[in-house]
């Protein structure tokens, strides 16, 4: 899988590391890339604070093909991740007029400094104003900007996805009634020959009908479908359930 899009995920925000918030957003966008043939290598979460943010974000930019940040984003004290995002590559916060223009005609008369904060963008960054988005989509090279709420940073995504879009991953599912220690050593085997396949084994508790449940993955179907016959081949007849 030498061709295959990698991306890392940027959490910000105090109120997920200190439990006050649950991150769903890593577990939406990891779903998501996979669908699309891109490989998350790794989830960060970290605090609202502009060295974090700017080491952090520059960090994955250099690692990986696409990082998304989600959080730290909007008027308030602890939305920082424009400016941190600035910091980590040297530029400047600038004012953009397409942003300052949707401020002004939503809120017309109400519109204060805490507001005119959202206008600031790291120098350089790209605004898409997709389809009818309330607030267009900030990215800056390869790092996508989003929201913490997690209905926005969804909707958002939703606008864009198909610019992420790869080759597709290819998955089975074996589901088989014994412990991963009666078949760990022939599914070690098999990883070994097989080490452009992707294998994980996951034990399952409280289910009479099977115990385990092996996935294999890669973007190759004849590869995938090679390594699946050989496994299957080696496992005693009464421990496979079901292929799916």
């Amino acid at each position: 899988m030498k061709n295959t899009r990698t991306a890392g995920i940027i959490i910000i925000g105090n109120e997920i590391l200190t439990g006050k918030v649950k991150d769903i957003n890593s577990y939406y966008l990891v779903c998501e890339l996979r669908a699309l043939g891109v490989e998350v290598q790794r989830i960060s979460v970290i605090p609202d604070d502009i060295e974090t943010i700017g080491s952090e974000v520059a960090a994955f930019s250099g690692r990986y093909d696409y990082v998304f940040t989600s959080g730290g984003v909007g008027p308030t004290h602890d939305d920082v991740t424009m400016a941190g995002i600035a910091k980590g590559f040297g530029v400047n916060l600038v004012t953009h007029e397409g942003i300052r223009q949707i401020l002004y005609s939503r809120f017309k008369d109400q519109v204060n400094s805490s507001l005119l904060k959202m206008t600031e963008v790291p120098d350089g960054s790209d605004i898409d104003f997709h389809g009818n988005m309330r607030f267009p989509v900030v990215s800056f090279r390869n790092v996508v900007i989003f929201p913490g709420i997690p209905e926005y940073m969804q909707s958002k995504f939703s606008m864009i996805r198909e610019k992420f879009r790869s080759s597709v991953f290819h998955l089975k599912r074996l589901y088989l009634n014994c412990h991963e220690s009666n078949i760990a050593e022939t599914l070690n085997g098999v990883v070994e020959k097989y080490k452009e396949v992707t294998f994980g084994s996951y034990p399952i508790l409280g289910n009479p009908e099977f115990k385990v449940i092996i996935t294999a993955e890669t973007k190759s179907e004849e590869l995938l479908k090679l390594a699946l016959d050989e496994l299957i081949d080696r496992l005693p007849g009464d421990f496979l359930v079901r292929v799916e």
